[in-house]
């Protein structure tokens, strides 16, 4: 999430009761979590396996619970509890609003756009021009929504990630933690029926230009998905995910967390994807690997009783 303007160091340190270790003069200009973080971002880390990837990552400000030198170029708040301090961050600048109609007053709606009854729009939505959202979709707040898009019944634009920092040390395991991300669904994207895509838990979940979902297919926080992608039924994609330009993924397909797929792949029907795949391929199976290759060695393995029965004929 990028704030408004930049916000001095010093006033975030106040608001959490950080230490300020570095640069006190310094302005921030987001707040991230580690996977997606950029310059004159702010991150937590609260666990060590953790500090030296947050610590050399692209963040200039970190949240942290212990006192450690300042590397060159970053500033840390040191707090005795990193996650409840970006909760605070994140609760100050993205509050909960609540709305009590169905098209909020804040939205924005393009020029020709349409948007049936029962469907809901929230707080400070844009939406392009030319757009058909049917009935029953929820988009909910900040999400961009660009021409020409048209949204089936059912489908949900926006949930929360399911995102939970973890800590077996308490009574509550797992504790939430607040999305401020957004979706963006860029123009001339269509999406099916009872889809439903969750927002970035702090930066975006991207539907690239011309992309088309069919019915019951599940997009993951931080996920970004390229250009001109088509993907069938019951598709299902963790989060942070990169999807490059052109990937056909075919119905009832998961995909696994924080990989890539190269452009132009194609991932045939119920197979799981588990490691970063290259572009220009086809895959299938459990894990995914290449089509070909698979389909050889299948016509091996139907080949072994045959292969059994001539290596045992000549041993009797």
């Amino acid at each position: 999430m990028q704030f408004h303007s930049p916000v001095p160091v010093q006033w975030i340190a106040d608001l959490i009761q950080a230490k300020i270790i570095g640069n006190e003069k310094s302005n921030t200009t987001g707040i991230n979590e580690l996977h997606k973080v950029e310059p004159g971002d702010l991150v937590f880390v609260d666990h060590p396996k953790y500090y030296d990837a947050c610590i050399n990552s692209a963040a200039d400000f970190i949240i942290i619970n212990k006192e450690i030198p300042a590397p060159n170029g970053k500033t840390l708040l040191v707090v005795s509890n990193p996650f409840e301090a970006y909760c605070k961050i994140v609760n100050h600048f993205r509050p909960f609003e609540p709305a009590n109609k169905n098209i909020s007053e804040t939205a924005q709606i393009g020029e020709g756009s349409f948007i049936y009854p029962t469907s809901f729009i929230g707080n400070h939505v844009s939406i392009g021009k030319n757009c058909i959202i049917h009935p029953q979709v929820s988009i909910m707040d900040n999400c961009i929504i660009g021409d020409n898009v048209v949204i089936q019944s059912g489908t949900v634009i926006g949930s929360d990630a399911f995102y939970y920092n973890s800590k077996k040390d308490r009574e509550l395991w797992y504790k939430r933690m607040p999305s401020c991300g957004r979706v963006i669904i860029q123009n001339d994207v269509e999406i099916g029926a009872n889809c439903t895509i969750d927002r970035g838990v702090s930066h975006d979940t991207i539907i690239g230009e011309g992309t088309k979902f069919d019915n019951l297919i599940h997009i993951g926080h931080d996920t970004v998905i390229g250009k001109n992608c088509l993907f069938a039924a019951s598709v299902v994609v963790a989060g942070v995910v990169n999807i490059e330009d052109g990937v056909t993924i075919w119905g009832g397909a998961i995909v696994n967390k924080t990989l890539t797929i190269g452009a132009n792949a194609v991932i045939l029907a119920r197979s799981a994807v588990g490691g970063s795949l290259e572009g220009n391929k086809i895959y299938w199976g459990i894990p995914a690997q290449d089509a070909s290759q698979v389909k050889r060695e299948m016509i091996w393995i139907k080949r072994i009783p045959e292969l059994w029965d001539k290596v045992m004929g000549k041993k009797s």
